[in-house]
């Protein structure tokens, strides 16, 4: 890629989790002389050419006698006070930065325009927290409580903090900044991270055969997979394992495979030594010798497992969206998918994707029932899912968006009429403009 600015220009990028949505933004101005970029996170086992990595760690964790609404705010101030120490030794070795991009909610951009006040401070906003109609009473046997309601209210704490001191911020998606407040929407741009749709490509007649985990799936017709960072009733696994339980009734013939950590990633953490894989085996009669869990995978087998898939299961909350749900899209997945709103912004039901109660392992058999059925009407709906991708998603497009929008602060046409709209209203308003 050429250079982008002939203006040199300082970039400091906060994410605990290197490199995290920053990846390609850090991967492409690394790359390029006019930029010196400078990555302050936590994690030390990966490397980005031209990326100077600033490694912090907060001096503690939140004191087990603070009150538990304010654990979270503490986290994020000692977090704060880590990335202001390190900013302090950067700017001692002559590192002021033009342009600040962090992301809000955990504290590494609370105190910025205090170290830098210089700098353009970018946030990228991901969520912010409703106790009422969104993922925390999504759930009628997961009932809110009043302690519940206090704490979410405190957790947009540092979110709010960040609202008011950025010159901007970012949202991935029209659904996620509509959660924010509507009087600082203003503030936020929306631009999805984007999808290497070069890599994420469909492989018709693929077989799944991973050497690395002595899985041989070659023999199989009929494979529905499932891909997750946990196993986490945020992502509907404890339906989705029901479900399995009906198509292995069903469909004798039929494997599933499961991508993911036996951990929880979002919500609520069962009591020490329970998951709710195992609560969920325990509970089901199921045909093992059919059901394969994977672990988390590198890319390439993870690409391996969607271009192979019959049909792929994506269940989540209404919170927000998946990389996954985009990259299986993108891999010409046949998508079974929740009928949420963060879904509702990408999917419409029996064009792109086939759409299913969340609480409904049995509509969630019928449609895999459906979709392996008739492989052939279902072709027309992956070529679809694909299409949506490519018009909307395409790392190659947004990519750059992305850094002109964050280096000169500019919105392509398509961008303002986007932002101008209602954004996200049920379903694509706001698409193919």
């Amino acid at each position: 890629m050429n250079s982008i600015t002939t203006t040199p220009k300082r970039i400091l990028f906060l994410h605990p989790n290197f490199p995290a949505q920053f990846r390609h933004l850090a991967t492409v101005l690394g790359n390029d002389p006019n930029f010196q970029v400078v990555f302050a996170t936590n994690r030390n086992d990966v490397e980005i050419p031209g990326v100077f990595k600033a490694i912090y760690n907060p001096a503690r964790a939140a004191s087990p006698q603070t009150h538990h609404y304010i654990r979270n705010l503490e986290n994020a101030v000692l977090t704060g006070q880590a990335i202001y120490r390190i900013c302090q030794e950067l700017k001692a070795k002559g590192f002021i930065p033009d342009i600040v991009y962090g992301h809000s909610g955990w504290g590494p951009t609370l105190f910025i325009k205090d170290i830098f006040p210089t700098a353009e401070l970018i946030c990228y906003f991901e969520w912010f927290y409703h106790a009422h109609g969104t993922d925390a009473d999504f759930d009628p046997s997961d009932p809110m409580t009043p302690n519940d309601e206090c704490r979410i209210r405190i957790k947009n704490a540092p979110i709010l903090i960040d609202l008011y001191s950025c010159d901007r911020g970012l949202a991935p998606t029209y659904w996620q900044r509509q959660q924010f407040p509507p009087e600082l929407q203003s503030k936020i741009n929306v631009i999805h991270d984007g999808v290497d749709t070069n890599f994420f490509i469909p492989k018709p007649g693929a077989k799944l055969v991973l050497p690395r985990i002595n899985l041989d799936l070659s023999h199989v017709s009929e494979l529905v997979t499932y891909v997750g960072r946990g196993m986490e009733p945020y992502r509907g696994f404890p339906q989705f394992m029901e479900s399995v339980a009906l198509i292995q009734q069903r469909r004798p013939n039929c494997h599933v495979v499961v991508v993911g950590d036996d951990r929880v990633a979002y919500g609520k953490q069962l009591p020490e030594g329970q998951t709710y894989k195992k609560l969920m085996l325990e509970k089901l009669s199921l045909d093992l010798s059919r059901l394969h869990f994977t672990g988390s995978l590198p890319y390439i087998e993870y690409l391996q497992v969607l271009q192979a898939s019959s049909a792929h299961i994506y269940l989540t909350r209404p919170f927000v969206l998946s990389w996954s749900m985009l990259e299986s899209m993108a891999a010409g997945c046949l998508l079974i998918a929740s009928k949420t709103d963060p879904v509702l912004e990408v999917i419409q039901d029996g064009v792109n994707g086939l759409l299913v109660d969340f609480f409904s392992p049995e509509e969630i058999a019928k449609r895999v029932d459906e979709a392996l059925n008739y492989p052939e009407q279902m072709q027309k709906i992956r070529n679809k899912a694909r299409e949506t991708i490519l018009q909307n998603y395409d790392l190659a497009k947004l990519l750059p968006q992305h850094l002109e929008w964050m280096l000169n602060g500019k919105e392509t046409e398509s961008q303002k009429k986007r932002t101008k709209s209602k954004g996200f209203a049920g379903n694509k308003e706001w698409m193919n403009l």
